[in-house]
C-alpha cells in the first residue's frame, strides 16, 4: 500500500511537471528546425531563427528589448511606491491598515480586463495622451504595486522592532534608522517584489493594449498582431521560438547555479 501511494505521488509530480515544461521543450527544439511552421515536422537542425532574432533589422530583438525596459521601469517605480505603501500600512493604525489592506487586494482579485477598461475610461475621460507613455507605465503600475507590497509586508511582520527604538534610542533620525535598520530586513521582500513585478510588467497583455501608443509593441502585443498577418507572421513567430529557448536556458542557468551555491554554503557550514 505505501508502495503504491509513493509510486502515485510521484506519478501526479510527473504528470505536472510535464504539463508545464513540454511545451518549453517543444518549443525550444523547434527553435533548431529549418522550418517556420510546426505542422510541417522535422525539417532539418537550422540556426536561422536565431539570426533572425538577433538581427536587428528584424522587429523581434528591437520588440524584446523595449519590452524589457519597459518593465525595468515599470519595476523600480512600483517597487518604490510599493515598499512605501507596505510600510505605511504597517505602521498605520488598526483601521486604516484593514482598510488599506482591502483596497490594496481589489486589483489582485479584479479580472485584469476591467482594470484595464476602467483605467482606460480614466485617462479618456481626463484626456491623457498616450503617446506620453504615462498610462501605459501607470496601468503597469496598478497591477504591479499591489503584489510588490503583499511581498513587503510579511518581511515587515518578521523584522525585529526593537531594533528600529533601539537605532531611535540611540540617536538615528526616522530616515536614518529607516534605511539603515528597517530596508536591510526587509531587503528580501523587495527583490521579491520588484521580480514579480517584471514579471508581470513582461507577461502582460490586457492593459498594456488598452493603454500603450500606437507604434509601441510589446511581446505580448506583438505576437498577437502577427496573427493577423499571414505573409510575414510565420517568420517572426519562429523567431520567439529562439527568445523562447533563451529564456528557457537562461533560467535553468540560474537555478541550477543558485542551488549548487546554496548547496556549497549548506557543506560549509556544517564543516
Amino acid at each position: 500500500m505505501v508502495k503504491i501511494k509513493s509510486i502515485l505521488k510521484w506519478f501526479f509530480i510527473g504528470l505536472v511537471l510535464f504539463f508545464i515544461y513540454a511545451p518549453i521543450l517543444f518549443l525550444t527544439i523547434n527553435s533548431f528546425n529549418a522550418t517556420d511552421m510546426i505542422q510541417s515536422g522535422w525539417k532539418g537542425f537550422s540556426m536561422e531563427h536565431y539570426r533572425y532574432f538577433f538581427n536587428f533589422d528584424n522587429e523581434p530583438i528591437r520588440v524584446v528589448l523595449q519590452t524589457i525596459i519597459l518593465a525595468i521601469v515599470v519595476a523600480l517605480l512600483s517597487t518604490i511606491l510599493g515598499t512605501i505603501g507596505a510600510i505605511g500600512i504597517y505602521y498605520s493604525k488598526k483601521r486604516v491598515n484593514s482598510t488599506l489592506s482591502t483596497v490594496n487586494r481589489i486589483p489582485i482579485i479584479n479580472a485584469e480586463v476591467v482594470t484595464a477598461i476602467s483605467f482606460a475610461l480614466f485617462i479618456s475621460f481626463f484626456g491623457i495622451d498616450k503617446n506620453t507613455y504615462i498610462p501605459l507605465i501607470v496601468g503597469q503600475m496598478i497591477l504591479c504595486t499591489p503584489f510588490v507590497l503583499l511581498s513587503v509586508i510579511p518581511k515587515l511582520r518578521q523584522m525585529d522592532n526593537n531594533l528600529y527604538e533601539a537605532a531611535l534610542d540611540l540617536g538615528a533620525t526616522p530616515t536614518k534608522a529607516l534605511f539603515k535598520v528597517i530596508i536591510p530586513q526587509i531587503l528580501p521582500g523587495i527583490i521579491a517584489g520588484f521580480l514579480l513585478a517584471i514579471t508581470l510588467s513582461l507577461d502582460d497583455y490586457v492593459i498594456t493594449a488598452y493603454t500603450k501608443p500606437d507604434g509601441f509593441k510589446t511581446i505580448s502585443t506583438h505576437i498577437y498582431g502577427l496573427s493577423k498577418n499571414n505573409l510575414t507572421g510565420p517568420t517572426i513567430k519562429a523567431a520567439y521560438w529562439a527568445f523562447t529557448a533563451i529564456i528557457f536556458f537562461l533560467i535553468v542557468i540560474v537555478v541550477v547555479g543558485a542551488n549548487v551555491i546554496s548547496y556549497r554554503k549548506t557543506r560549509s557550514k556544517k564543516r
